[in-house]
Order: structure tokens, then sequence, then C-alpha cells
């Protein structure tokens, strides 16, 4: 049975950063005051004499995402891995053949296939996934970018003109990113994605890296990692176990099936950072969270418990785990995460 995601709640993107921190319980926001809001700032643009350039680039941002929201509506119920790689491959190059591979094994574990919906490692991706599992996010560009076969055609596959509501689609919509080899377009959705889950802008999920077999596409990237930016102090150690190289395509699906064994989702709810898992935590296990992972902490200690007053109805049946983190190590709550999926 899929992992449905309506009953996760709220979206991975809102669900870390939608309360902030208060002694008082926060108060949600309705849709109605929301889309007010939105109107008043319309509104706003005209009374600051935005140019129509700039009224251009709102107006054509606002309304790509609406439509995109609205179609990815009717597969909430869905995990999603995205897919990064070169569009200048050929089907027949060995890194085709792993993404292809990896795209059907993703299929197999009924997850979807996001990409960017052209040819190359995308199109490889989606004919691994099947077009019922395939999803696009082409970007309009005069060369390059004509939508791959599988896709083409589908309500799934949808255009957009800018790189930036693009990039916003990809990590909002995903479980999982999988990076395959490629060039400068695919260092920057992969750094892209690395910067947003460092800093705690976005949800934290799996990061995979694949190689065709004997190429060393991705171990050469990992020494620049290390020998120039983690020498020079320039990222932390801890970095490094926010993403994954994987040699295999069964090394690849284990680590973002594994991702989800017992942790589900998380969201802040005031001070406190919760985790939601599928099973309980011995107490032996919670225990063991305070001694390995006490730097997370601001104050107190690990907490286990049902569901929460100020979630709502938000998947009550999951297990919590809260503490007051430190909304900066990124890489230790990763380890952390691992840790709980042990049991």
């Amino acid at each position: 049975m899929h992992d449905a995601r309506r009953a996760r709640g709220r979206q991975p993107f809102e669900q870390v950063h939608e309360d902030t921190p208060s002694s008082a319980e926060p108060q949600p926001i309705s849709a109605e005051q929301l889309v007010s809001q939105i109107r008043e700032t319309a509104d706003k643009f005209l009374r600051d004499g935005a140019s129509r350039a700039d009224l251009k680039l709102v107006s054509t941002a606002l309304k790509e995402l609406r439509y995109c929201f609205k179609v990815m509506m009717a597969y909430r119920d869905y995990r999603k891995v995205t897919v990064f790689g070169s569009a200048r491959l050929p089907l027949t190059d060995p890194a085709c053949q792993v993404a292809i591979e990896f795209g059907k094994r993703m299929a197999q574990a009924e997850y979807m296939v996001i990409t960017g919906g052209a040819a190359g490692i995308m199109e490889a991706g989606h004919v691994g996934a099947g077009r019922e599992r395939s999803i696009g996010f082409n970007i309009l560009l005069p060369f390059e970018q004509q939508t791959n076969s599988i896709i083409d055609g589908d309500r799934k596959s949808m255009h957009l003109k800018y790189f930036f509501t693009r990039k916003l689609l990809f990590v909002k919509e995903s479980d999982a990113v999988a990076l395959f080899p490629g060039g400068f377009g695919t260092q920057d959705e992969g750094f892209e994605v690395l910067t947003l889950v460092q800093t705690g802008k976005s949800h934290l999920f799996p990061i995979v890296m694949l190689d065709a077999p004997g190429s060393d596409y991705w171990k050469r990237w990992q020494e620049y990692i290390v020998e120039v930016l983690l020498k020079r102090r320039l990222i932390s150690p801890e970095d490094l176990h926010l993403y994954r190289l994987c040699d295999t395509v069964d090394e690849a699906v284990e680590e973002v099936l594994s991702f989800y064994r017992v942790y589900h989702s998380m969201r802040y709810v005031g001070k406190d950072l919760v985790l939601r898992m599928r099973q309980a935590l011995p107490p032996t296990t919670v225990a063991a969270l305070h001694q390995e992972f006490a730097d997370l902490l601001v104050s107190g200690t690990f907490e286990q418990s049902g569901s929460l007053a100020a979630e709502g109805d938000e998947l009550p049946d999951l297990y919590r785990l809260k503490f007051h983190f430190n909304r900066r190590n990124m890489g230790r709550l990763r380890q952390l995460i691992n840790r709980i999926n042990q049991g």
C-alpha cells in the first residue's frame, strides 16, 4: 500500500517552518486569511508603483505555481523521488541505464518519479517508472528541453518559465532526491537541495548520488567536497551525513526506503521539533538518544508521546518524539533519524 501524503498532514516544506517558537501556542491561519493576504500584497504592487516587468514576473510565477499545485493535488497520496541528471546523455549511456533501473525499482516500491521532463537521465527515469508514475516539471528553453516521449502530452507534464519556481516544486513535492551525472544544471540542483536541507529551509529527506558501474563522476565530486570544502572548514563534518554516494541501484533504493522505515515526518510545535514515527521506540532507545544526541538539545530531553493537541487531527495514530532542537545541526538530526530507523 502506498504511503498516503494526505494522511501525513501538512506538506513537508510547511511542516518544519509553519510555527514560530513562542511561549503561547501558535494559532493557525485559515485558507481564507492567506488568500486575503495574497490579494493585499497584489494591491500593494500598484501602490508601490512596481514596474511592468516586476509585475509580469510575479504574475507568471504565481500562475505557474497555482496550476502546478492544482495538478499535484491528485497525487498527494504517493511518495515521490526527484531524479536529476544530464539531458545530453543518450539512453544507451551506462548512466541512463542505471537511471532506468532506479526509476523501475522506485515505481515498484509505489513511488512516483519526478524529473525535469526532458531527455537523457530525465527520460531514463521516466522510462523506468512508466508514464503512469512519471511527473515532469519542464523548463521553457530555446534548446535541450524538449519533453520526452514518456511524459509528453500527459497532464502530469507541466511547463515553467522560471528556474526558481521549478526548483521550489522539485523540493516541495519530493520525499527523496537521486542525482546522476550532469552538467551545470545538475550541479546547481544538487547544491540547491543540499543547501536547503543543510540550513533547515526544507524538510529532511534522503539524497543519493548514483553513477554507472566503474565511473568516477561522484567520487571525483566527493573529493572536491572533502579536500576543498571540508578541509577549509567551509562545511562541517556532519554535513557529509546529509547525502550518500551509492555504488548500486540496490543501495540507493534501500537508502530511500529505509529512511521512512520508522520515521514518518516532522513539524515544529511551539519551540519543540516533533518527529512522527510509525512505531514507538523502546524506553531504552529513548534514554540512549539523550546520551548520543544531547548536543541537539537547547534544553530538556527527548520525550516520547502520542499526538499533540496543538497538531489538531494530524496523523493521530503515529507516535511522537519531541525535543527542543537547536535548529542548526541538520546533519546530526539526520543521524538521529537514522538511529530511530534502527529501532
